[in-house]
């Protein structure tokens, strides 16, 4: 239990204490995305247009969210998603969300821009971990970062495909603001030269499982596969990176299809409720990640913020799983699953708590 449970009874509270708490451009950093940010408000049509159906009587008196992963018992099938300075948000950096990760019992996945850096945050934090790169430097140089790792414990190994150019932020570049780890992060063509052979060459020297993330097709996840990758992990970088692009969860069921259970499918974008996890598993993916949820909670009371923000996300999900009938995510079906719904709320970053514009 955490210690923010009394004082947070929404998910919502929590954007709300947030933005009370960061200042304008870490605020916008948060919730921003690229150029028109189509990408963005097109992950949450992606999770809105699916609707649930919904079996009866069924006994869901006793209802288990958890399931495996690398060998763990994991409360919820969720892993907070990685993400560059996460110091901006709490001084405690990437420590607070392992602890906040560990003592709810999640994976959590750190940046390789985020402080306070690979060992430190290994040993503040218990449980399933993952260490996420921005590839910055040679394979040599790769491949001692990807050591390091191993030695510290951690479980797996992602590296983000999705990022050969920055993109263009115009809430950024609209104030004129320049991120400090932004300005300060060299090396980027080394990203930009990425290519297949350089994931053949991880998968022959490294004995961690290889996540790849930011993919956006089922050609790609054949791909990866083709490579040995564990984990194909579908994501558009929260609508960070290519403008236009398709909602995330539009393309796991491609995904999902092409891969035929070879492989274990990651997804995020703009997830949000106890239901967005129900939808996601329903139509194949293994796990969600989270990656603004846990930051609204990270900023407003650091590492509790983190677990209650878990906690209420799991107490959703009891929910949604006994309403649909079910009693684990293993007895969920496509046909708990019916597509093209009509709309009934304009996407937008928080359009799945529409509370906040009524006030509460």
């Amino acid at each position: 239990m955490s210690e923010t449970q009394g004082e947070y009874l929404c998910l919502h509270e929590f954007v709300k204490a947030a933005k009370r708490k960061l200042n304008g451009n870490i605020w916008d950093y948060l919730v921003g995305a690229t150029e028109t940010e189509t990408t963005l408000k097109r992950n949450r049509l992606a999770i809105d247009s699916v609707a649930l159906r919904p079996r009866v009587l069924n006994n869901v008196e006793k209802v288990d969210t958890s399931v495996e992963f690398l060998g763990h018992r994991i409360a919820l099938p969720v892993i907070l998603a990685p993400v560059g300075s996460l110091e901006s948000f709490h001084p405690e950096g990437g420590a607070a969300v392992a602890r906040g990760a560990g003592e709810f019992g999640v994976p959590y996945m750190l940046s390789s821009v985020s402080q306070p850096g690979l060992e430190e945050t290994a040993q503040a934090g218990k449980g399933p971990k993952i260490f996420q790169l921005y590839v910055r430097g040679d394979r040599a140089w790769s491949d001692a970062i990807a050591e390091r790792a191993i030695a510290a414990g951690y479980d797996a190994f992602c590296i983000t495909v999705d990022t050969a150019h920055y993109s263009r932020r115009e809430r950024d570049i609209a104030k004129r603001f320049v991120k400090t780890w932004r300005a300060a992060n060299t090396g980027m063509e080394w990203q930009a030269a990425l290519s297949w052979a350089d994931i053949a060459h991880f998968k022959a020297k490294h004995k961690i499982p290889l996540i790849l993330k930011g993919i956006g097709t089922a050609e790609d996840a054949l791909i990866a596969l083709d490579h040995g990758v564990e984990f194909v992990y579908v994501s558009n970088h929260g609508g960070r990176q290519l403008d236009g692009g398709r909602g995330s969860l539009d393309v796991v069921p491609e995904v999902v299809e092409a891969l035929s259970g070879r492989a274990k499918v990651i997804v995020d974008g703009s997830f949000s409720r106890g239901t967005d996890l129900v939808k996601a598993l329903a139509l194949g993916a293994d796990y969600v990640g989270l990656g603004r949820l846990y930051l609204y909670g990270l900023a407003a009371e650091g590492s509790a913020g983190v677990h209650r923000v878990l906690e209420l996300l799991q107490d959703e999900t009891i929910r949604a799983l006994g309403l649909t009938g079910v009693t684990e995510f293993a007895g969920l079906q496509r046909g708990h699953i019916h597509m093209n719904a009509p709309m009934v709320t304009l996407p937008h970053v928080h359009s799945a708590f529409p509370l906040i514009g009524e006030g509460y």
